[in-house]
């Protein structure tokens, strides 16, 4: 599929075929989609908390005002990261860069990030957004459909999926084959709205 027609496609269905199930490729080749994103530093702190368990789905739910999606779509994606991942070797992020490019970056990566708390979570949370929409992008480009959700109770989902006290918890994505058309698009702000020419 076109990249410009799955920008156009990509909606948040919410209703989903419960019977279907992803291929255990398909899943990867979503995943391996997905990691494609950029980051700062090559850091690639996101966590993909991938849940198969029904029963644990369930709990999702329960914690996510009984959103059907959350239990029938075919696969759900908590999306997390790791925000002190640029302390965890991170020689590894540049293992195949020309060596004066990886001994510059490793080097800078610490001073900018060290004792800059909202800095570490506020890029852990930009890689996040990144790599979902790049995940829901190739789910439309592979015939599926996606929906967002912010709709849950985060810390009882972090509780449910054991999310590490140096992890952060973003938005969660489910995909699968819908069963019912989304709503018209309500509509897009005009681009005189929304872009500012140099300076406001």
């Amino acid at each position: 599929m076109d990249t410009l027609k799955a920008i156009y496609d990509r909606r948040a269905v919410k209703h989903y075929d419960p019977e279907h199930r992803l291929t255990e490729t398909e899943i990867e080749t979503l995943l391996q989609a997905a990691i494609q994103s950029p980051t700062s530093f090559n850091i690639q702190h996101w966590r993909f908390v991938v849940v198969q368990d029904p029963e644990l789905r369930e709990q999702i739910r329960a914690a996510g005002n009984d959103q059907a999606q959350m239990t029938d779509a075919s696969l759900l994606v908590v999306m997390t990261a790791d925000v002190k991942a640029w302390q965890k070797d991170p020689s590894r992020y540049w293992r195949n860069a020309p060596p004066e490019v990886a001994e510059l970056l490793v080097n800078w990566m610490g001073p900018f990030h060290e004792g800059n708390e909202q800095l570490q979570r506020d890029e852990a949370m930009r890689s996040i957004g990144i790599a979902m929409q790049t995940l829901m992008l190739a789910a439309t480009a592979m015939g599926y459909q996606s929906c967002p959700m912010i709709g849950f109770d985060h810390a009882k989902v972090a509780e449910l999926i054991r999310l590490p006290d140096d992890h952060v918890i973003g938005p969660m994505v489910v995909i699968g084959r819908g069963t019912k058309d989304p709503w018209p698009k309500p509509g897009q702000l005009p681009l005189s709205e929304v872009v500012v020419q140099n300076r406001f």
